[in-house]
């Protein structure tokens, strides 16, 4: 038998001679309960937000994008790019011209960055299924279209229904610029508004979507491009997409780079990463803050206890015998708080999850709060609430056989 843990679990389970110390036991587990149940919880609401913003991004952003090392733009050819072409990961490919431009639209202005986009980008993006106003569509026969983030839209009062155009403004790259007529040495193109996406603010404040051929003809582009963006299959795992991006590396040299999503929003990306770890920092020090309380349960029952520490020494129990008694009695305390939080947090997420009964209000693209579960935040918050439980009972412990020895 395990004698130490024997005596925690009668000290713990047993009634006590002061009730007192009965209630602030159950005060400590119960808090420790509902801190383990909302940092599981709030962990695992992040999780889905997260996910839904990166599959969001995913809608907009390629799965890898080649750019240019130096300049800004290319001719897309060559042996490298023949066995781009090649690959059965590769399931889309799509030559892009990307520039910041000045746009007008009914004698409202803006700065804006224009994106240029080929047939095959047009016929399998996933920005169609952002389209909150109008259709995702850049040619009505020979006519030029637009898709325009929605930030940028109700900045200008864009709407598809109407007739006006969109008209682009860039510097002419061969132009010399004239003081008498400086307009001569702006090159412009108009497009007609087909449809308003939404993927967020940073995106929709900012981004046209238009055809390649447009863009070339404001930029006075012939062959070049300024990025080509490849689309891979779904069935290739991380280590496939890790391994294919380095032969892409390779084989297009130094003139090139080359990145995934997180390489091309390594910002972004960074500060979601930051935030989580901030939302965990923050519901652990409280969860810290409410385990102090096993610290003044654990003081009284040694002190309600001194007269059976007495017994326990006089029979032959050494010191480390007696440490170990009350440091498992404060930490069962814990791990029972422990254990019903795990219990309510990973119930309430995996309901959530399967069910969706707390809505979002407002608009949005999902009805109800994403929530994802993951094993590895359940197992780093269990752990981490574990060892503070443990940590925070070995204080008093501690203490008094240092006031006592």
């Amino acid at each position: 038998m395990n004698l130490p843990l024997f005596f925690a679990g009668r000290y713990l389970f047993a009634k006590k001679s002061h009730n007192v110390i009965n209630i602030i036991s159950a005060i400590s587990a119960v808090g420790m309960a509902i801190g383990t149940a909302a940092l599981i919880i709030i962990l695992s609401i992040y999780n889905g937000l997260d996910s839904m913003v990166r599959d969001m991004l995913g809608d907009f952003d390629p799965d890898i994008l080649v750019a240019p090392a130096r300049g800004k733009t290319f001719i897309p050819e060559g042996e490298a790019f023949d066995w781009i072409y090649g690959q059965d990961e590769v399931t889309g490919i799509s030559c892009v011209v990307t520039e910041n431009i000045f746009v007008n639209y009914g004698g409202k202005q803006s700065m804006a960055t224009a994106k240029g986009v080929d047939w095959v980008y047009e016929e399998e993006s996933p920005l169609r299924n952002h389209i909150v106003s109008g259709e995702f569509s850049l040619h009505r026969g020979d006519v030029p279209l637009a898709a325009v983030g929605s930030g940028l839209a109700y900045g200008l009062g864009i709407n598809p229904r109407f007739l006006t155009p969109l008209e682009l403004y860039f510097p002419s790259r061969t132009g010399n610029f004239s003081v008498s007529n400086p307009m001569s040495s702006i090159e412009s193109v108009n497009v007609w508004p087909s449809g308003i996406f939404a993927i967020n603010s940073e995106i929709d404040d900012r981004y046209v979507i238009v055809p390649l051929e447009v863009m070339k003809e404001l930029l006075g582009y012939g062959d070049e491009v300024s990025g080509v963006e490849l689309r891979i299959s779904q069935e290739c795992s991380k280590k496939e997409f890790s391994v294919l991006k380095e032969e892409i590396r390779e084989r297009l040299g130094q003139d090139f780079t080359v990145s995934d999503r997180f390489e091309q929003n390594k910002a972004l990306y960074r500060m979601m990463r930051y935030e989580k770890l901030s939302i965990f920092a923050i519901l652990f020090f409280i969860v810290i803050v409410v385990a102090f309380n096993i610290f003044g349960s654990l003081t009284m029952l040694i002190i309600e206890k001194r007269k059976d520490i007495g017994i326990l020494k006089s029979m032959g129990a050494s010191e480390k015998l007696v440490k170990r008694i009350f440091i498992l009695e404060g930490w069962m305390i814990s791990l029972v708080g422990l254990a019903g939080g795990l219990v309510l947090g990973i119930g309430f997420s995996l309901l959530q999850q399967h069910f969706g009964w707390i809505k979002m209000p407002g608009n949005f693209i999902v009805e109800a709060y994403p929530v994802i579960l993951s094993i590895k935040d359940v197992a780093v918050t269990a752990t981490s609430i574990a060892v503070t439980g443990y940590l925070i009972a070995r204080l008093p412990v501690s203490r008094f056989l240092k006031d006592n020895g």
